[in-house]
């Protein structure tokens, strides 16, 4: 068993919530996810300069961005898609041997590295902040390794106060957002009041959207709290989402330590990564903390065409540690997938075996139309198999002797890791 290399706060702290009703009872509102309707959803990596930010997406993503010892190496962001690890998806590959396999891919952005003032103006401040906001959810990372060679903006390595850094920084940009929208809507929120149906559509919704973007002000002016920690209605949440908030989005912390420390977590806790988990723990409590080692992901990632030699590298390293060593990079990969609340279902056969993404609590003719716009136009039904069935049962056709060969209609919400067959029927143009 490898070693374990994420750390949940004392607290769960979710971005979504099914909410069922119970029986007799009128239906319960389900809870909007924060964060862009999207199925083509990416995830950012951000930090202060010269953390390790080009080195984790180059080892990340196979890539080979600039990674140099001067701040701002990174202008521009960069782009790539990294596949989803995932062990149903093998499976499927194996049992049906097809011709064509598509697995999930995860969109990474690499953001350059922001500096305290960078909301005024300051390094390349704007820019690098409107990157951020491009983005749905953030790797944020902090450097935990001490290295004379590598050059840290501030002078100093201190992991926390790089943490404060940037979100300082974020939450003085959405202020600023904040205030100007705020101003904006103003004029149609004091001639129309509180309530009422005078005035345009228009008008009524920035007259209403303004009173809750009084409320968010109030919540990151002067309570200094991230959107993402709040408890918002429906109704503000779609305001939130018109907004493109920076402190909205979800994020996951990662603590780059030196090869050294990695190899050797198994002994004890690291300072830096204790800092951080109680930095995370007092301000955003149920957040994610993983720690890794570019230095070492970086050395591993230069035998991606090779497995067996990768794994003789893991072998090594572990007889060195005395432990177990896995990459960390599957599990932030699938962590990072999973705070963009996305998910997949499958379609398998001969042809093609294929990982489709969707977002949470997406319904079955929304699921069949990211296949194909028909597939939702005329969507009859989906047949599904659970991947637990049919991995313990071995078979489409032992699936359906044992009953669990399911036909679901318009109202079935997608669960992750469905095997799911469409059933449509388009008699006309769309019009």
């Amino acid at each position: 068993m490898g070693q374990r290399l994420l750390f949940f706060t004392t607290s769960t702290h979710l971005y979504y919530a099914k909410l069922a009703s119970k029986k007799g009872s009128s239906p319960v509102e389900e809870k909007a996810l924060l964060g862009r309707p999207s199925n083509n959803l990416k995830i950012g990596i951000l930090g202060v300069p010269n953390i390790g930010k080009s080195t984790f997406f180059n080892a990340l993503t196979n890539s080979a961005v600039p990674a140099e010892n001067f701040p701002f190496c990174t202008i521009d962001p960069s782009e790539a898609r990294v596949v989803v690890p995932d062990k149903r998806f093998a499976w499927l590959v194996s049992h049906f041997k097809p011709q064509k396999e598509t697995p999930a891919y995860l969109t990474v952005i690499d953001i350059a590295g922001l500096v305290r003032g960078a909301a005024q103006g300051e390094g390349l401040g704007n820019a690098f902040l409107n990157h951020v906001r491009s983005v749905d959810a953030l790797f944020h990372l902090c450097r935990g390794f001490e290295d004379p060679g590598v050059t840290h903006v501030d002078g100093s390595v201190d992991p926390v106060r790089d943490l404060e850094t940037i979100h300082d920084e974020l939450l003085l940009k959405d202020i600023d957002w904040l205030e100007k929208v705020l101003q904006e809507y103003r004029p149609a929120a004091t001639r129309l009041g509180p309530s009422g149906t005078a005035g345009s559509v228009v008008e009524r919704k920035k007259r209403d959207d303004f009173f809750v973007i009084e409320k968010l002000l109030d919540w990151v002016a002067n309570q200094g709290k991230d959107i993402r920690t709040g408890d918002w209605t429906n109704k503000e949440i779609e305001v939130i989402n018109q907004l493109y908030l920076l402190t909205a989005k979800p994020m996951i912390y990662l603590v780059n330590i030196s090869e050294h420390d990695y190899l050797n977590l198994h002994k004890g806790s690291h300072q830096s990564i204790q800092r951080v988990r109680e930095w995370v723990d007092q301000h955003h409590p149920g957040d994610l903390v993983i720690p890794f080692s570019g230095s070492f992901e970086n050395q591993l990632s230069l035998f991606n065409d090779s497995p067996q030699d990768k794994q003789t590298v893991l072998d090594d390293a572990s007889a060195q540690a005395g432990a177990t060593i896995v990459s960390a990079l599957p599990e932030i990969i699938v962590r990072g997938r999973e705070a963009l609340n996305l998910q997949q279902f499958f379609t398998a056969g001969s042809d093609e075996v294929r990982a489709w993404t969707i977002r949470k609590n997406t319904l079955a003719p929304q699921a069949a139309g990211v296949i194909h716009s028909d597939f939702e136009r005329g969507f009859i039904m989906a047949e599904v198999m659970k991947m637990e069935d049919l991995e313990e049962l071995g078979s489409e056709a032992a699936v359906r002797g044992a009953g669990k060969y399911y036909s679901k209609g318009k109202d079935y919400v997608i669960e992750d890791g469905d095997v799911i067959y469409f059933k449509f029927n388009v008699t006309s143009k769309k019009k």
